[in-house]
C-alpha cells in the first residue's frame, strides 16, 4: 500500500490588506515531510508514504495568487511523479482564500481528483474553522476535522483521516461525504469546545457514528472570509448514503437550535474596561487577548493600541508580547543591546494598526537563522516588550523562555490572541478579553458581507432553517 501525502495548511482573512507571500509558509517536500513532527503519525501505519508537497503557514491575509499558483504547480508536479500510488492524503486547513478566487481550497483539491482520476481515493483533514464548498465534498471521499478549539486533537484528527483511508483502500469500501450546511457564521473565540454549548456539541459527535457511519463533524467556519462557501455545516463520511445524511442533519439542527446560547469565554469587553479591571486585580499574572490583532486568526499582528493605552496609563509591569515590527527590529539591531532609542511601534504591515513614538531601553536582542526571524526585547517604562521581525503568535511558555522571559512573572502579560492557547490559560489569573480593532475583530454583523450566501447569521436572519443534506457526487453507498 503506497499512499501519496501533501496539501497546504492556512487560514485568511479577506479583511487584512496584507498578501502572504512565499517566504510566509514553511515548506516540507520530499523525505522533509515524513520526517517531521507534524507527520510523524505516519510512521505508526503499516503503508508505504510517497511524500509530496506541504506548505504551512501562521494566519494572515489573502494569498498572494502568484504564490499560490506555483506552490500548486509544483504539487502537482510531484503527485505526477510520485505514480503509481493507491490513494492520497491532503492535510489541509480550509480556511485559504487566494487574491483573486474564491473556494482556493475547491480548486487545488479538483486539480488533485483531475490528476489522480475519478476511482482514485482522496481523503482530507481540515481544522474545524475551514469552510466547507460542495465542490470540495465532491472530490473528495474522506474527510474529518479537529473537534477541539484551541486545538489540541491536531495529530488525533490527521490519524483519524488517514486510518479511514487505509481501511478504505485495503478493505475495498467506497465511503463518501455529505455536507449539510448551517446558515450561521461565528468567532472561534465564542464557539470555543472550552466551554458550552460548544463541549456539548463536540462530545455528542461520536454518538453519531456507526460501522455504517465512519465520521461525523462539526464545521463552525471562517467568519472573517467574505467567500460564498463561508458558513457552518455538519459533514459525515460514512458507506451508507441514507444514515450519513440523517446523521448530518441531526448534528446541523443540534447546532442551530443552540445558536442563541454561545458566548465568549472569558472576561470579554471595551479595551478600556479590561484594563480598569486588571489594574484592580490583586492576582497575577492578568492575561490580555488582544483580540481584534490575533496572528492566528488572520490578524496582521502589528497594532500599537495597547501599547499606546498602556503608556497612557503609566503602567508597571506588563508585558507585551508581540508587536510585528520589522523596521523597529532592525532599528533595535543597528543600535545594539543596552541602548536607548527612539522608536516607531506599529503599522509597520498594515497603516490602519496605529503607531506610538516612544524611547526604548533595547533589553536583549535574539537573531534568527535570518533577518526575518530576528526579535527584540525592548523597555519603555514599566513596560516590556517583545518586538518581532515576522508575524508570529507568543501563545507558549516556550516562546517567552527562550527570551528569557518568564510570563508568570509580571503583573499584566498582553498577547495577541482570542481564546488563550491550552499552556497561557491555565497560568491566566485572570483571563482577560479585549474587544479591540484589526482585520479580525469581533463585531461581526459590522463586518463587510458582499460575497457569503444570503440570510446567514448575524449578517442577516434567515426566514427559517430545515437541515438539507448535500451528498457527494461520488457517494455510492
Amino acid at each position: 500500500m503506497r499512499i501519496a501525502v501533501g496539501g497546504i495548511h492556512t487560514e485568511c482573512s479577506t479583511y487584512s490588506p496584507v498578501l502572504m507571500q512565499t517566504e510566509d509558509f514553511r515548506v516540507l517536500r520530499g523525505d522533509a515531510l515524513t520526517n517531521s513532527d507534524y507527520f510523524g503519525f505516519l510512521g505508526d501505519f503499516d503503508a508505504q508514504v510517497a511524500p509530496l508537497f506541504h506548505a504551512r503557514a501562521v494566519p494572515g491575509g489573502p494569498l498572494a495568487r502568484e504564490t499560490y499558483e506555483a506552490f500548486k504547480t509544483e504539487f502537482l508536479e510531484r503527485l505526477e511523479a510520485a505514480k503509481p500510488f493507491d490513494a492520497v492524503y491532503l492535510a489541509m486547513h480550509g480556511a485559504m482564500h487566494v487574491d483573486g478566487m474564491f473556494d482556493a481550497e475547491g480548486d487545488w483539491i479538483a486539480a488533485v481528483r483531475a490528476a489522480v482520476g475519478p476511482d482514485m481515493l482522496i481523503a482530507a483533514s481540515y481544522d474545524l474553522h475551514g469552510n466547507v464548498s460542495q465542490k470540495i465534498v465532491d472530490q473528495i471521499d474522506i474527510f474529518a476535522a479537529y473537534r477541539t478549539a484551541p486545538h489540541i486533537d491536531v495529530a488525533e484528527t490527521m490519524n483519524a483521516a488517514y486510518k479511514m483511508l487505509l481501511w478504505a483502500a485495503k478493505s475495498g469500501q467506497r465511503p463518501g461525504v455529505v455536507r449539510v450546511p448551517v446558515p450561521h457564521l461565528l468567532p472561534g473565540e465564542r464557539s470555543s469546545t472550552e466551554d458550552e454549548p460548544g463541549r456539548s456539541l463536540y462530545a455528542a459527535l461520536p454518538q453519531h457514528e456507526t460501522p455504517d457511519v465512519w465520521r461525523t463533524d462539526l464545521m463552525i467556519g471562517y467568519v472573517w472570509a467574505d467567500e460564498p462557501r463561508a458558513t457552518a455545516c455538519a459533514v459525515v463520511t460514512g458507506t451508507n448514503k441514507t444514515a450519513a445524511e440523517a446523521a448530518g442533519r441531526a448534528i446541523a439542527q443540534s447546532f442551530w437550535n443552540a445558536r442563541d446560547d454561545f458566548r465568549f469565554g472569558p472576561t470579554t469587553g471595551p479595551l478600556d474596561k479590561m484594563l480598569d479591571i486588571a489594574a484592580k486585580s490583586k492576582t497575577t499574572p492578568v492575561i490580555l487577548a488582544d483580540s481584534g490583532d490575533n496572528p492566528t486568526g488572520g490578524g496582521v499582528g502589528d497594532r500599537g493600541d495597547v501599547l499606546s493605552a498602556l503608556i497612557d496609563r503609566n503602567w508597571q509591569d506588563a508585558l507585551i508580547a508581540g508587536i510585528t515590527d520589522a523596521p523597529a527590529v532592525a532599528a533595535c539591531f543597528d543600535a545594539g543591546k543596552g541602548q536607548t532609542i527612539t522608536l516607531t511601534i506599529g503599522g509597520s504591515l498594515d497603516p490602519a494598526g496605529g503607531k506610538v513614538t516612544v524611547d526604548a531601553e533595547i533589553v536583549t536582542l535574539h537573531p534568527g537563522d535570518t533577518p526575518n526571524e530576528n526579535q527584540a526585547v525592548v523597555q519603555i517604562g514599566g513596560i516590556r516588550v517583545v518586538l518581532a521581525a515576522r508575524r508570529r503568535p507568543y501563545h507558549n511558555i516556550a516562546d517567552f523562555t527562550l527570551l528569557g522571559l518568564d510570563p508568570t512573572k509580571v503583573q499584566l502579560l498582553v498577547v495577541k490572541s482570542g481564546y488563550l492557547s491550552p499552556e497561557l490559560a491555565p497560568i491566566a489569573n485572570p483571563n482577560l478579553m479585549a474587544l479591540t480593532d484589526g482585520v479580525v475583530n469581533q463585531d461581526i454583523p459590522k463586518l463587510a458581507n458582499t460575497h457569503r450566501t444570503k440570510g446567514v447569521l448575524p449578517f442577516e436572519t434567515p426566514r427559517d432553517f430545515t437541515p438539507v443534506a448535500q451528498s457527494s457526487a461520488r457517494f455510492s453507498g
